[in-house]
C-alpha cells in the first residue's frame, strides 16, 4: 500500500473536504494547542499521531502543535513529547515561521536549543528554495493528469515542503490527494525522487520522476 509507514504530509486546508467526524477531531486538537491544553494535545496525538503537523483546516496561520507548544513557552518535557510523535521542527508556518523562530520572537529561549531542527541532510536555502519551486509545479502536473481538474489547486491542498526532508532520518514523506492517489517524496542527495502512486492523475501504473533546484525531469524521458 503507498504510504504505508512513512511520515504523511497532510495537505487538507479547507473545511468542506473532511468528514464532520475527522473535522471534529481536527478543531479539538487545534483548540486543545491554542488553549494550552497539552494533556488533551498528547491524549490526541497519541490516538492520531498522523496529526502531529497537521494545521487547523480553513485556519489562516498554518500553525500545528509544536508552533502552539513554542508560542505558549511550554515545558521542555512537552516539546520532547511532541517530537516524540514525530511533530517537525522545520515545518514552517503561513508566514514562513519555524516553531524555533516563534519562540525566539516571544522570548522563550529556554526552547530555542529544543526547538532547533537537527538536520541529517543539509541542504543550502537556495537549493532547498529551488526544489520547492519544481516539486510543486511537478505536483500540480502530475495530479491533473492532463483532464484540467487539477485536484491538488481544486482542493486547496497545502503542498509538502522539502524542508521537513532534511531533518528526517530517513528523508521520505506520503503525500496523499484525497480520492485520487498521492505522491511518495524521497530526498536523494540535493534531488528529490517523486513517485505518482497508481490512479494519481488516472494513471494506470508508478511513475518516478526526477526533481533539481533547476529542472524536473519526467519518468516519459522529457523536461516539465
Amino acid at each position: 500500500m503507498a504510504g504505508q509507514g512513512m511520515p504523511m504530509w497532510d495537505g487538507t486546508t479547507r473545511r468542506d473536504v473532511l468528514p464532520a467526524a475527522d473535522l471534529a477531531v481536527r478543531d479539538r486538537l487545534a483548540d486543545a494547542a491554542r488553549d494550552g491544553n497539552w494533556y488533551v494535545v498528547l491524549q490526541r496525538l497519541h490516538a492520531q499521531p498522523a496529526l502531529a503537523n497537521s494545521p487547523r483546516p480553513g485556519g489562516a496561520s498554518g500553525y500545528a502543535a509544536l508552533h502552539q507548544a513554542a508560542w505558549h513557552g511550554v515545558s521542555p518535557d512537552t516539546i520532547r513529547l511532541l517530537k516524540g510523535y514525530g511533530a517537525w521542527s522545520s515545518l514552517r508556518a503561513s508566514d514562513g515561521s519555524r516553531p524555533v523562530d516563534i519562540a525566539t520572537q516571544r522570548g522563550h529561549r529556554h526552547l530555542a536549543d529544543l526547538l532547533q531542527p537537527q538536520v541529517h541532510h543539509p541542504l543550502p536555502p537556495q537549493v532547498l528554495a529551488g526544489l520547492q519551486q519544481q516539486l510543486h509545479r511537478l505536483l500540480h502536473y502530475r495530479a491533473d493528469g492532463g483532464t484540467g481538474q487539477d485536484p491538488v489547486g481544486r482542493l486547496g491542498l497545502r503542498l509538502p515542503q522539502p524542508e521537513v526532508l532534511t531533518e528526517l532520518a530517513e528523508p521520505v514523506l506520503w503525500f496523499p490527494i484525497p480520492g485520487a492517489g498521492g505522491f511518495t517524496v524521497r530526498l536523494e542527495g540535493n534531488e528529490l525522487s517523486v513517485a505518482s502512486a497508481p490512479g494519481t492523475g488516472g494513471a494506470s501504473e508508478e511513475r518516478v520522476d526526477r526533481v533539481t533546484a533547476n529542472v524536473t525531469s519526467l519518468a516519459e524521458g522529457r523536461s516539465l
